[in-house]
């Protein structure tokens, strides 16, 4: 018996004797189904005889799947890219696994490797029978970036087999993330002197996305007074670019805001507080550098002048302010924003200083305002009558008693004595009542009236000169002596007043004369007294002997009077008045009120009398005057006012 060559089988004879032999096809070499499916071999015999015969026999053997095969990938590792959030769901991968077996061996079940984390297994899922991976959740490259799935290829065969394969899965960054900006270090609040690049704060900046979706630029908003500088990666300090001023901005908003390098770009912000702390840099301040104060005299001690007030925009103690009133370096204390102050000083020293504002600051920071202070007249001086002209004061009047304006006149402060000539004409002054008034302005203006004999009387007044004249030419009928009662009023209101008494002695015109010679020569109260009442007798008893030498004397000494008189009365003088129309003021005072001022005023001194520190001119309306002679006397000319 012979085969035909095969690797894989051969024959063996057997024989129990010669006549029963017979032949064992034996396997010599394990069979692969999967190389060779069928095997076809010729059995041939062959007899003994020459020449022999032979027979054939075709074997065809048919070879078994046996499940000898695991299922096979084409790679070992296969690498997937896909961007992160994608959505659940999605295939982004399907593996194949061959099997060479057939039937149930061959058929091929995939999963994923229970070897890897549970949190992996449930972001993905793979289709047992098609191989398809999808994803199963949302995946974050800032959360991992790479996946490493093991995936196992399971046959159905006895036993199973299986074969492994590896797919990483790189997911792709997004620019999902926006920069994000923290405060690491704050220094709040800050000081308004701070320099400039003082660090007011330290932030970190970060995104978590990366290339250029994690690239960073940061800046601040508003730009000033604030500014950024980048210290180390990702870190940045906010420094100072300008100097501050808390009573400009109290506090600051800022604002740091990042932007990141993606497609669209993200942006991130961090808001900041900065509250700006206080120095004491600003001194109080008064709203008007002068202040002009009005006030009455013979006001209360302790009555409020006026109230001033200083700010000072710092704050707290910085902008606590106390006043004093300062002068020559020396503090008087008043109350916080008045004007008014206890202790006593002299009343010019009122009438201009200077009140400073000191705040409670380190250092103390002042201000200063001048205060002017006009003290307006109260009508509060009764009107004082002077001594006559050429008199001591003793032999004059002495100041009158204060009276409110009333029926009566003033008591009667004393006797001035006055000499007239039988037949003086009209018109002929004989006495002039001076007086003056301590008080300013309407106060202080004088008018005077004749109280008694009442009716047409000889003699008359002039309403503001106070001249005494004649009315009408006298004659010796209206007898050797008059006694006028003269009443002083002032303008205020209530109107005060003083009474002087003038006695009027009707001499001969030579004694008229003597008599008033001798009275302009005599330096003494008590002598020109017993001058007027004695002059008569004198002059009589020494007319033999120095009858002529009188007579020249006093013509003379008439004469140079008369002469002195008439230009005074008549001479030409500046237009001061131009006849009758409205009132005109014109006062010291800077104020328009009739205030006294030491600095600005200018003494007027009438006759031999006390200086005052007040100027004043009136234009007052004068009403028609009655007709008749006595009508026409009692008002005064406006050479008489130009006298006063």
């Amino acid at each position: 018996y012979t085969l035909s060559p095969s690797e894989h089988f051969g024959l063996e004879v057997k024989s129990k004797d010669e006549n029963k032999i017979y032949v064992v096809l034996v396997l010599m070499k394990s069979l692969d189904r999967e190389t060779i499916p069928v095997h076809r071999l010729v059995l041939t015999a062959s007899d003994g005889g020459r020449p022999s015969l032979t027979g054939t026999m075709e074997l065809v053997i048919s070879v078994v799947d046996a499940n000898d095969n695991a299922p096979q990938f084409n790679q070992s590792v296969y690498k997937v890219q896909l961007p992160e959030n994608t959505a659940s769901g999605t295939v982004f991968f399907q593996l194949t696994a061959t099997d060479k077996d057939e039937g149930s061996n061959r058929e091929v079940y995939y999963s994923i490797s229970d070897a890897i984390s549970t949190k992996t297994q449930d972001l993905f899922k793979i289709d047992e029978k098609s191989g398809e991976i999808r994803t199963a959740g949302e995946l974050d490259f800032e959360d991992i970036q790479s996946y490493d799935l093991e995936i196992e290829a399971r046959d159905q065969g006895t036993p199973p087999l299986s074969g492994h394969c590896s797919v990483v899965l790189e997911v792709l960054d997004m620019n999902d993330n926006a920069p994000e900006v923290w405060v690491t270090s704050l220094s709040v609040p800050v000081s308004e002197d701070a320099s400039v690049g003082t660090v007011v704060a330290v932030l970190s900046v970060s995104d978590r996305d990366s290339g250029a979706n994690g690239r960073v630029r940061c800046w601040v908003w508003p730009a000033v007074p604030f500014g950024l500088e980048a210290t180390f990666a990702g870190s940045y300090s906010l420094v100072l670019r300008e100097a501050l001023d808390r009573e400009r901005v109290s506090e600051y908003e800022v604002e740091v805001r990042a932007e990141d390098g993606g497609a669209p770009a993200l942006r991130g912000s961090r808001g900041l507080r900065v509250p700006v702390s206080d120095v004491n840099d600003n001194a109080p301040a008064f709203a008007q550098a002068v202040y002009t104060v009005l006030a009455r005299e013979n006001n209360a001690a302790g009555a409020e002048l006026a109230r001033l007030w200083a700010r000072d925009p710092d704050e707290a103690g910085n902008g606590r302010v106390s006043y004093s009133v300062w002068e020559g370096g020396v503090g008087v204390g008043v109350g916080v924003g008045s004007a008014s102050w206890s202790g006593w000083r002299a009343a010019s020293s009122y009438v201009s200083f200077e009140v400073r504002a000191v705040d409670a600051g380190e250092p103390a920071l002042c201000g200063n305002a001048t205060v002017q202070l006009f003290v307006l007249d109260e009508n509060d001086n009764a009107p004082a009558l002077l001594p006559a002209a050429g008199s001591a004061p003793e032999a004059g009047a002495v100041a009158a008693e204060a009276s409110s304006l009333s029926s009566e006149p003033g008591s009667v402060s004393g006797t001035q004595w006055a000499w007239a000539a039988w037949g003086a004409p009209a018109g002929q002054v004989v006495a002039k009542i001076r007086a003056v008034d301590a008080d300013s302005g309407y106060n202080a203006w004088l008018r005077y009236e004749l109280w008694e004999p009442r009716g047409k009387g000889p003699f008359r007044v002039g309403l503001y000169s106070g001249e005494v004249s004649t009315a009408r030419p006298l004659d010796e009928a209206d007898g050797p002596r008059h006694r006028l009662l003269i009443v002083v009023r002032d303008h205020g209101e209530p109107a005060r007043s003083a009474t002087a008494t003038l006695s009027v002695s009707l001499l001969e015109a030579a004694e008229a004369a003597l008599a008033a010679g001798s009275s302009s020569s005599s330096s003494s109260g008590s002598r020109s007294s017993v001058g007027v009442e004695g002059g008569g007798g004198a002059g009589s008893a020494a007319t033999n002997v120095w009858l002529g030498v009188a007579i020249c004397a006093v013509s003379s000494v008439f004469l140079l009077a008369l002469v002195l008189y008439g230009a005074s009365r008549w001479a030409p003088r500046a237009a001061v008045l131009s006849g009758p129309g409205p009132t005109t003021l014109v006062c010291a005072s800077e104020v328009g009120s009739w205030s006294y001022s030491q600095r600005h005023s200018r003494s007027l001194c009438v006759a031999d009398g006390a200086a005052k520190s007040d100027l004043m001119v009136f234009s007052p309306n004068f009403p028609p005057p009655p007709s008749g002679a006595a009508a026409k006397d009692t008002q005064p000319g406006p050479s008489s006012l130009l006298d006063t």
